[in-house]
């Protein structure tokens, strides 16, 4: 049974057979729920507690 993963950036559930993994130089496995979620964390290196369509917004605020 295929388990289901939490994006790394945003905080949504990833359904299974969707999603990006991305696994760094140092062995850490990122999943991402879009194109969007991984451009916004390792492209422009933004604060997911500062953006509104994030779940980590609303437990800051």
């Amino acid at each position: 049974m295929p388990s289901s993963h939490t994006c790394s950036f945003c905080g949504a559930t990833i359904v299974p057979g969707t999603g990006i993994m991305y696994v760094k130089n140092d062995g850490a496995i990122l999943w991402f729920c879009s194109s969007k979620c991984r451009k916004y964390m390792l492209k422009y290196h933004k604060d997911a507690k500062r953006l509104k369509w994030t779940t980590s917004y609303s437990r800051v605020r």
